[in-house]
């Protein structure tokens, strides 16, 4: 994508600061990607984490809770990702 950026530019097709801020929302996309994703394997460790190292029911349990959450968070950020790089695409094409 951001090679299809780089030709619009060099062929005068783009402007500068159109340019520009295409690669700043391409970056912000997978940025906000790898939060998701840094946020979901923070859950998971959290979750096993509980489970492994205390016996208490209510923290067993809220291990438990915190795995499908961490995997739940993991889609979520791939959905989210796909569905923005479609988006930029798209307006990528339209411009």
């Amino acid at each position: 994508m951001a090679g299809r950026l780089l030709d619009s530019f060099r062929s005068g097709g783009l402007p500068l600061t159109d340019h520009l801020a295409a690669a700043r929302t391409i970056l912000a996309n997978e940025r906000t990607f790898l939060s998701y994703q840094r946020t979901a394997l923070a859950q998971f460790a959290a979750g096993v984490s509980l489970i492994e190292f205390f016996d208490g029911p209510f923290l067993v349990t809220l291990g438990v809770a915190l795995l499908p959450v961490a995997a739940v968070t993991a889609v979520l950020g791939v959905a989210r990702y796909r569905r923005m790089r479609a988006l930029i695409r798209d307006a990528e094409h339209a411009g």
